[in-house]
């Protein structure tokens, strides 16, 4: 039997269980649909969901540190205790080493200071203090490990970092997921799993609903775009895709799973870590381990590929991650045992999320955001509901982009930075800190 509802979210995983819940709180119908098996399955659970404040930008630096108090007190937020256990956000720190790359983090220390970010500059010696396994020597630019020069050093160390106390990760991506769902199930809200989008119903110049690939139609006059890493099919059907100047494409990507140098507990004793120097970032994990990701340097090829037919394998880029940490890390045990994660995230053609309406009315995206984003999952939520409450009253978006007032740092923010229609931003990192 077709079914109606006010808005039909598409994706379950952080962000779309995050939008499910706001919205199901302001009174929308609303159901979550996902090709998965459960909630936060997919780009969420193969996230290192790093909570993280510091953005060269001024809107991902305030929406981040708004994004930071949600998860500084999850259990109030949701107003829910699940019944499988709540996520725990590991306030460990972050620290983000001074390089060339990012211009010794002028513009984050400037954005800092203008949000009242709490920030500590260290210089080599402090790093040490902080992190005694640590090797300071600048071995920059990134180099692929074939290069004659990798892993050598001019005898020259690196200036400096900033450490964020502001700063973590959570322990249980996926079940942070879940913990949304059952926060919005409380509302009302409805998830439906394992099912696929095929096609989007559009009726009188706006979208009605979804059919699914066993042929229901489900009805509503709200269609959200969170598919991850299929969004880009998504706007494909919804016939929004060729007038973005801003689009996205699902990128393959690797974390290695690592033991610590000997003798040092690294899940008790080191943070979050971001990386230029060696194109790496690391965070301490459950059992003692390190897990590391990529940066993205230059020099590495970025595989892009169609979700729905890639090789999920690791590939030398696994090793390259933990010979290039192992720089850092002189004592880094380098095992030839490969453990991790390889799986897709969704990004933008500027690394920025795309949090937006669409040129189909009633059609709304919240992409672009794999990796990159989780941080910002509960705000994000907020935003979306706000956007869609304004611009289903009639207000209009494109020239008049609607704003959100973040409530816990008193700031205020444009939503139309993270316009589909945006041009390329100068002053993203094109990377991500996953």
């Amino acid at each position: 039997m077709d079914k109606k509802y006010d808005a039909i979210i598409i994706g379950a995983g952080v962000i779309g269980a995050a939008i499910s819940f706001e919205l199901s709180k302001k009174g929308y119908k609303t159901v979550n649909i996902d090709r998965n098996p459960t909630s936060g399955y997919g780009s969420t659970a193969a996230s290192c969901a790093i909570i993280r404040v510091h953005y060269s930008t001024f809107d991902g630096c305030a929406l981040a540190y708004e994004g930071y108090h949600y998860w500084k007190d999850w259990e109030k937020y949701l107003e829910f205790n699940d019944e499988s256990g709540l996520a725990k956000f590991i306030e460990c720190g972050c620290m983000i080493y001074k390089t060339e790359a990012n211009q010794n983090l002028k513009k984050v220390i400037q954005r800092a200071d203008e949000l009242n970010i709490p920030y500590e500059e260290w210089g080599p010696n402090e790093i040490k203090d902080n992190l005694p396994i640590v090797d300071t020597h600048k071995f920059g630019p990134v180099k692929t490990t074939s290069d004659v020069d990798f892993g050598k050093h001019k005898n020259k160390q690196l200036v400096g970092s900033v450490f964020f106390p502001t700063a973590g990760y959570i322990n249980d991506p996926q079940l942070s997921a879940h913990n949304l769902q059952r926060a919005s199930e409380q509302y009302g809200g409805e998830f439906l799993f394992n099912s696929s989008v095929e096609n989007i119903l559009k009726e009188n110049g706006r979208v009605s609903g979804i059919q699914l690939k066993d042929g229901t139609k489900i009805f509503a006059n709200i269609v959200v775009n969170v598919a991850g890493p299929h969004s880009m099919k998504v706007n494909q059907m919804a016939g929004v895709e060729y007038d973005m100047n801003i689009k996205t494409k699902a990128l393959k990507v690797e974390v290695s799973h690592v033991k610590p140098p000997e003798n040092f507990n690294y899940e008790k004793d080191a943070f979050v870590v971001s990386d230029s120097d060696i194109g790496c970032y690391s965070r301490p994990e459950t059992g003692n381990h390190i897990l590391i990701g990529s940066e993205d340097p230059e020099c590495d090829e970025r595989i892009f590929v169609d979700p729905d037919k890639w090789d999920e394998n690791f590939t030398d880029q696994w090793n390259t991650q933990l010979y290039r940490q192992a720089q850092r890390y002189p004592n880094l045990p380098l095992s030839s045992k490969v453990k991790g994660v390889v799986s897709l995230y969704d990004v933008s053609d500027d690394w920025i999320p795309i949090y937006d309406k669409s040129s189909l009315p009633g059609f709304y995206m919240a992409v672009g955001s794999s990796g990159n984003q989780y941080k910002n999952a509960p705000i994000a939520g907020v935003m979306m509901a706000k956007l869609i409450e304004q611009c289903e009253k009639g207000h209009d978006h494109d020239k008049d982009p609607v704003k959100l007032h973040l409530k816990y740092i008193n700031r205020e923010i444009d939503i139309g930075f993270y316009s589909r229609n945006r041009v390329i931003n100068s002053e993203s990192s094109m990377s991500v800190l996953g």
